[in-house]
């Protein structure tokens, strides 16, 4: 008779299924461990939420109110006639301001204080947000929002991310800094558009209230910005800065 010979009982192995299922719950317990961090590090708050979503793109008033907002890092010289066009008009407006603009036109960026109107940060180098981390945003943000208060003495409250391009961990590095990520309810494009006639219509089309109007320094800018406060004030509109028209 043929003798068999016996193997030795080897532990069975997990199945597929199980090694699958014990990797997914590995998977899901990381990603929540991390999230936890992400928050403890950069903690949320209940301000600054318009419409369910963090960036702001109109003021939430009954009040007969606009926001003129220039994005700053050029023409020195349009800041000026644009400061001397909202003197004449008793109209006020936010300069968001580029860090590499302002080391170099303190004396500018102390004017638009002077006058009355409102700063807050568009960043240092006008980079794109919605690409960078959590740690890039931080630095490209804060670097901005101290040397404005190095420059001038105010503490920043507003954020306007160049292009207008944001991504997730740009707002909670502003939730963390406590800013208000700032966008627009209508856009002039004069950055592109040359035409004054093109921007006085964006810029007035079915004025609202709450309305904010994003600018540039632009020459055409310039020409166009008398008819645009014009437009608002026959409405019975006060043209006033971002911070006013949220509070």
């Amino acid at each position: 008779m043929k003798k068999v010979l016996t193997v030795p009982r080897q532990a069975k192995l997990p199945s597929r299924k199980l090694w699958d299922t014990i990797s997914a719950i590995a998977i899901i317990l990381t990603v929540t461990i991390l999230s936890l961090v992400t928050v403890m590090t950069y903690p949320y708050d209940s301000q600054s939420v318009n419409a369910g979503g963090f960036a702001i793109y109109k003021g939430e008033t009954e009040k007969q109110e606009a926001a003129l907002m220039f994005n700053v890092y050029e023409g020195a010289d349009n800041v000026n006639k644009i400061l001397s066009i909202l003197r004449k008009y008793s109209a006020k407006a936010t300069f968001f301001i580029g860090g590499i603009w302002a080391e170099k036109n303190r004396e500018t960026l102390l004017d638009i204080l002077r006058d009355g109107h409102e700063i807050g940060s568009h960043g240092y180098l006008h980079k794109d947000h919605a690409k960078m981390s959590i740690e890039q945003n931080r630095e490209e943000i804060l670097i901005s929002v101290n040397l404005l208060k190095n420059l001038t003495g105010v503490t920043v409250d507003l954020f306007a991310p160049p292009s207008g391009s944001y991504g997730e961990n740009t707002e909670k590095v502003c939730r963390a800094l406590g800013l208000k990520m700032i966008l627009w309810s209508k856009d002039t494009i004069d950055w592109r558009d040359t035409d004054p006639a093109l921007l006085i219509k964006r810029a007035t089309k079915n004025i609202s209230k709450g309305d904010m109007i994003l600018m540039h320094p632009k020459d055409q800018t310039v020409i166009a910005l008398p008819s645009i406060i014009e437009a608002y004030q026959r409405e019975g509109f006060a043209l006033t800065t971002v911070g006013a028209l949220l509070a």
